[in-house]
């Protein structure tokens, strides 16, 4: 068999430009039969004890409707059924994925980037990421060759059915996570859909619940897709807010797994701010498994110090949801997230998912009867820079020995006041992000400035 060194799964998934390798029709529907001859062959017998079938999601880009032909066609032609959902949030298509006993779930998104970039992310049958090792298996078939040695069979061919009530169901599952004794009426929330996956969706949860809400980014067109809009550029949202007299605003990214606030003064609420919120009230009532909060090295230090106050423990992952989902599983964890507004809530869900987080939030507004901007006091955060830089190339930081040096130096100064400093390169883009974190503004600018510096000097693009 002839051995490959291509490895196209990131951090989540496939992603990059639409219609550029590895995001064509060409490679997706090499993936499409990869997958399914890889979900066929680790289980004979089908969940649904009928024919094999793998769910089918996608967000809002238009990209997405050549990469859904593509990788319907791989599967169908490897004999495997394709159960087409539609544009849907990615925690939607993970819950479908499990309602319908399917055997696997992929979704079409490329997330917060924007609409020119495409990606495809895998769920498992109960609606969890992909394994590290079946990713590799599928990556394995589709570089080697060894997927053009397994021929399709004339008579094992799938059939494709749209499933009309995908949007409802998971629209009745995300109000389940919201106690049914509670009620949003009286509560005027801003919405901004990001022009994304959750456009229906989130509106239809929260006046269903009572409501009143002003929505925008609710108008997609293929190509507006997180532009100027959702959690990525939630200005215009805070303002809203400030407008409306609004209680809340809820941003999401383009496929809906993250969610960003805004209190009734303007003020953003980014993912530290729900986690602190969320987690205390856990650990007040209880219900925070083994009084353990799962996050990244992202997370600000003043996170940390607030839930070691109250009696529980804070957990830091490598950044990525899917290595904090990883630790809550092995750990038995409940909740964890991103300060990006990655937020899992393990009783209700199998992934980051932000119309459940935002719900969480709203729910403890109410049984509380307090606004967001008093509940988000909770806690103290340490002063914080994070810089992104564009990179030409990304030389394994072994390599830049004065970068190191820097980073060095700047972590002896910065380690009297608590602080710490993290310099990694993105999963999904071409860039280089540096977090400089302490008690002391001036200090962590002056660190910022020369680390970015040589950075820029180094591998900048």
């Amino acid at each position: 068999m002839k051995q490959s060194n291509h490895k196209i799964f990131g951090t989540d998934g496939v992603r990059g430009t639409a219609n550029i390798e590895p995001v064509t029709a060409e490679t997706a529907l090499k993936l499409g039969r990869a997958a399914a001859h890889v979900f066929k062959t680790r289980q004979r017998q089908a969940r649904g004890h009928g024919p094999h079938r793998i769910v089918l999601g996608k967000d809002t880009r238009l990209s997405g409707y050549m990469l859904e032909n593509a990788i319907s066609s791989g599967i169908l032609s490897s004999g495997v059924d394709v159960l087409f959902i539609g544009p849907l949030p990615t925690p939607g298509v993970a819950y479908i994925t499990r309602s319908l006993r399917a055997d696997a779930g992929i979704v079409i998104t490329a997330s917060h980037n924007p609409y020119t970039d495409n990606g495809i992310k895998f769920f498992r049958a109960d609606g969890f990421k992909l394994d590290d090792q079946v990713e590799s298996r599928i990556e394995q078939l589709v570089f080697s060759g060894e997927i053009e040695s397994i021929p399709p069979k004339a008579p094992e061919i799938g059939k494709a059915v749209r499933i009309d009530d995908a949007l409802g169901r998971y629209i009745e599952y995300a109000k389940a996570s919201f106690p049914r004794t509670l009620t949003l009426e009286g509560m005027r929330i801003v919405v901004d859909c990001g022009n994304g996956a959750a456009y229906k969706s989130t509106p239809a949860v929260l006046r269903e619940l009572g409501a009143d809400i002003i929505v925008t980014g609710n108008k997609p067109d293929g190509k507006n897709i997180n532009e100027n809009c959702g959690s990525l550029f939630p200005e215009a949202m805070c303002q809203s807010v400030v407008a409306h007299g609004a209680h809340v605003g809820i941003a999401h990214d383009g496929d809906a797994d993250r969610v960003i606030l805004c209190d009734e003064n303007g003020r953003l609420i980014d993912g530290d701010d729900i986690m602190a919120i969320a987690a205390l009230d856990m650990l007040k009532e209880k219900t925070l498994a083994h009084d353990t909060l799962v996050s990244t090295v992202m997370s600000n230090a003043g996170l940390e110090e607030a839930i070691k106050q109250a009696g529980g423990t804070m957990l830091r992952t490598p950044v990525g949801d899917k290595h904090v989902i990883d630790e809550m599983l092995r750990g038995g964890y409940n909740f964890g997230g991103e300060q990006s507004g990655h937020l899992i809530f393990k009783d209700y869900s199998s992934t980051g998912d932000g119309l459940v987080a935002a719900l969480q939030i709203l729910r403890i507004m109410k049984a509380r009867q307090l606004p967001l901007s008093q509940l988000a006091q909770c806690w103290t955060r340490f002063p914080q820079l994070v810089t992104n830089l564009k990179v030409r190339e990304k030389r394994p930081l072994a390599e830049l020995s004065a970068v190191n040096q820097l980073v060095n130096d700047a972590e002896q100064a910065l380690q009297a006041q608590g602080g710490r400093i993290l310099l990694r390169y993105s999963g999904t883009e071409p860039k280089i992000r540096l977090l400089v974190e302490g008690r002391d503004q001036a200090a962590l600018q002056h660190w910022t400035k020369k680390i970015l510096a040589e950075l820029q000097l180094q591998i900048g693009s």
